[in-house]
């Protein structure tokens, strides 16, 4: 049953997401001019949620399309479509947790969101800040460290719950979006598993309502979300129609999946 968190002086909601995926990315060259000479636009942020307004000034790690460190810029101007559509490129990740029922854990998102709002996605998905613990790729440690911050963050899981070597980095996927005429998304997405029973406290600021699925129930809401009866984010749509159940069948030997040196351009 999915459980709803209210919070006061909710956002009504914005229309859902029009989506474009793609599969070549631009050259290294190409992104880091981009980085270089991107003069970044003004946008009016007063009539957003005042909470997810400050995250905007969070600094994310830019990147080339092969995943290379480039330099740092705001979220709020990774998450400009005016930005990306001049190159802009960022990383990412998203967390799969599951119980020891095998279920996964699913949020719909807060309509406070600047991004995607309303929208049912999977557990977390978030970004490495660009400061030396997330900046470390050694094995995607600083990913990692930036998943059980964002797990606490969200979902109000204690950080001793879900530590950095509880959660194993499968792979990356490459994607582009557009939530609306002036945000998108456009990432290098790890993606993240952890397996584990957990308490949960979500923020209703970031989440609007949760709950853990099976996959037939998964399924479902994918179909309504086909017919346009639910809204889902771009990333969880591609993740769960090319990978995601041949990963739910495997969570006892995810090791066969595992791909670091991959990124696939979805």
């Amino acid at each position: 049953m999915w459980r709803a968190l209210l919070r006061a002086g909710s956002a009504a909601p914005r229309s859902g997401p029009g989506v474009r995926a793609e599969r070549r990315a631009p050259s290294a060259r190409t992104a880091s001019r981009a980085c270089a000479t991107i003069t970044m636009p003004e946008v009016n942020t007063d009539h957003l949620d005042e909470q997810q307004v400050q995250l905007l000034a969070e600094m994310c790690i830019l990147i080339d399309e092969n995943d290379n460190k480039i330099g740092a810029e705001t979220k709020k101007n990774c998450h400009l479509n005016e930005n990306i559509d001049k190159g802009l490129l960022h990383r990412a990740f998203s967390v799969f947790l599951f119980n020891t029922e095998n279920k996964l854990l699913l949020q719909q998102r807060s309509n406070a969101k600047i991004t995607f709002p309303d929208c049912f996605t999977n557990t977390c998905c978030s970004h490495p800040l660009s400061h030396p613990l997330e900046l470390e790729e050694n094995d995607a440690i600083g990913v990692r460290r930036a998943a059980q911050r964002r797990l606490k963050a969200e979902l109000g899981i204690p950080m001793e719950q879900v530590t950095p070597e509880e959660i194993s980095y499968l792979t990356r996927i490459h994607y582009k979006a557009k939530s609306d005429g002036i945000w998108g998304e456009h990432e290098i997405d790890y993606i993240l598993f952890v397996q584990k029973d957990v308490t949960l406290n979500p923020d209703p600021n970031e989440i609007q309502s949760y709950c853990y699925v099976t996959q037939k129930e998964l399924k479902q809401l994918l179909d309504k979300a086909a017919r346009n009866e639910v809204k889902i984010t771009p990333w969880f749509k591609l993740i769960a129609e090319t990978f995601l159940f041949k990963w739910w069948d495997n969570l006892n030997n995810l090791n066969k999946f595992v791909e670091h040196e991959k990124i696939h351009r979805m």
